[in-house]
């Protein structure tokens, strides 16, 4: 993973003693709560529903053991005991009094971590393949890229207050595992037919109240030009984009409403930078900046070249096989795997994790991963240096942690915002029906019966659960004052699986809360009666239509249809 410069720690720390002094001015009624508002937003203090929200940048998912634990320790001295790792890779709390986050803010900074522009109308903390830097399928390491890009948006003074949020996503692989369609930038590294790096790049892509996929932008930006040709696309999202209308501000909406007109207007930023900025050809990456940058993502310590493949494990419990089918992974080096540890199962919200388990992680991390983590798009931790001969025991290891569920792909190892029970924005609750959709399909048998499937609960249509993009996709929408839902089908993310990105369609009115797990059940029942020998959900959805599901879904209904 990126070690961090003498500058990076100095950067870092001086940024955590001018929110220390913001602070400390705000609670002294020296600096009002509106000015207060944008510097505790760009540091990642939010105020919630109950108590500030804390969102820590985990950049492209990469987190050492040393930062997990810090992670814990905050968790367990500043929090209620527990954090939520996030579909974009960060790591947020939920209960840590304002008047102590310059403490957190100290203590993060001490492992070279920050929330620094993960909350705020600014360019967010760049996500990427949780897979990056091992995946069997890379054409390129993204990971490079993804600090050089970190390091040029932050505290960028020109794109410090945008119309909206903004969120890069970056793939090096074959497959799409970061689902780059869906960000307001998504960037694919490819080599042309020459065998030169570059980028194919889509803009304006989003979720929210109106879905819209990424437009190919340029099928290939040299490597060298990248940062200018997003500055490009930001300079002119900045300069047109809606801020009269919060729900119109974002940069899919520009797009959208410009079509051609956006493009032609991000050719001609592009050009008028490389030929009028004042040193804008300069601003081009050199190969000896690319270079130092790579130079801090050697391979860790005890890796010196790859190891001998080793004989399958002698353990041949049941469990055991399962878990390795589905929570084991292919590695680019031949002898080692990559882990997921499930942060999804009965008891705790998707996402969430005490902070004895982190601990616990940290710990596993050290034994059988060289001290490395990442955090993935579906909310849960993957070990990058796991050695074959050793996957018996670390599979012990993650049972005595609760992090071996073998659902990984699976039905229950679905993404889910906090929803209604901490977010101020959200219309209806998000863990209560989480829970009961885990409960109701515990059976494993019955789990690798239906087979691989995205559940994806959103609590409102701001969409951070990313239903959208959900096999069945969960929406919570308000009524009168009471949560409803809204169910959708046919959604994707843009992986293998799933194929290209698109929305999921909604399958009819909305369900209320005590009808939504029956529901779902129906929509997987009438998917078992439909389905052609080894044919998956999603394919089943896309041969048959959603018609098939809505007069099984309908027919659970109680409370509507007393409504009604």
């Amino acid at each position: 993973m990126y070690q961090y410069t003498d500058f990076d720690r100095q950067f870092v720390h001086a940024r955590a003693a001018q929110y220390r002094d913001q602070l400390e001015r705000n609670l002294a009624g020296k600096l009002g709560d509106d000015e207060f508002r944008p510097l505790r937003l760009q540091n990642g203090w939010y105020i919630q529903r109950h108590a500030p929200m804390a969102r820590i940048a985990v950049p492209y998912g990469e987190l050492a053991s040393r930062q997990l634990r810090t992670l814990a320790r905050i968790a367990r001295d500043f929090d209620r005991g527990y954090a939520h790792f996030t579909t974009r890779q960060n790591c947020q709390f939920n209960w840590i009094p304002l008047a102590k986050s310059a403490d957190v803010m100290d203590a993060l900074a001490a492992v070279d971590m920050h929330g620094i522009q993960t909350s705020g109308n600014c360019i967010r903390n760049i996500t990427s393949d949780a897979l990056a830097g091992i995946a069997p399928d890379e054409i390129v390491d993204p990971r490079p890229y993804c600090e050089i890009l970190r390091q040029w948006s932050t505290l960028h003074p020109e794109f410090a207050f945008l119309p909206r949020k903004f969120k890069i996503a970056v793939s090096g692989a074959r497959e799409d595992r970061a689902a780059t369609a869906w960000h307001d930038i998504g960037l694919h590294l490819v080599k042309n037919a020459a065998g030169e790096v570059g980028f194919r790049v889509l803009v304006g892509g989003g979720m929210g109240r109106t879905p819209v996929i990424g437009a190919l932008a340029s099928e290939f930006v040299p490597w060298q030009q990248i940062l200018l040709f997003i500055e490009a696309i930001v300079r002119v999202y900045n300069r047109y984009g809606r801020r009269d209308n919060l729900y119109k501000a974002r940069i899919k909406i520009l797009v959208k409403a410009e079509g051609q007109k956006f493009f032609d207007a991000v050719a001609e930023e592009f050009a008028h930078i490389l030929r009028d900025d004042v040193d804008g050809a300069a601003h081009t990456i050199p190969r000896s900046e690319l270079e130092r940058v790579k130079a801090s993502f050697v391979l860790p310590e005890g890796i010196a070249a790859a190891v001998s493949p080793s004989a399958p494990p002698g353990e041949t419990a049941p469990a055991f096989r399962r878990w390795l089918e589905r929570n084991v992974h292919a590695h680019k080096l031949p002898g080692y795997r990559a882990v997921t540890l499930s942060l999804k199962r009965a008891g705790q919200a998707p996402g969430d994790v005490t902070a004895e388990q982190m601990e616990a992680a940290a710990d596993i991390a050290d034994r059988f991963s060289l001290g490395e983590l990442r955090v993935t798009h579906d909310q849960n931790l993957l070990l990058p240096w796991v050695r074959e001969a050793e996957l018996a025991e670390v599979w012990k290891a993650a049972k005595t942690a609760s992090f071996a569920s073998p659902n990984i792909g699976l039905f229950t190892d679905m993404i889910a915002c906090p929803g209604g029970d901490f977010c101020a924005l959200a219309n209806a609750r998000s863990i209560p029906i989480a829970a009961e959709i885990t409960e109701r399909f515990a059976d494993l048998d019955e789990l690798y019966d239906i087979g691989d499937i995205d559940l994806h609960i959103s609590g409102c249509i701001n969409s951070c659960g990313h239903h959208h993009s959900g096999h069945i996709g969960i929406l919570g929408v308000d009524k009168d004052g009471k949560e409803w839902y809204q169910v959708s089908l046919g959604g994707s993310d843009g992986s293998t699986l799933s194929g290209p990105a698109v929305p999921g369609k909604v399958i009819g009115p909305s369900f209320a809360a005590d009808e939504v797990a029956d529901a779902v059940e129906a929509v997987i029942e009438t998917y078992k009666a439909q389905r052609a020998a080894n044919e998956r959900f999603i394919d089943t959805v896309r041969r048959v239509g959603i018609e098939p599901f809505k007069g099984p879904a309908n027919a659970v209904r109680r409370s509507t249809a007393q409504a009604a």
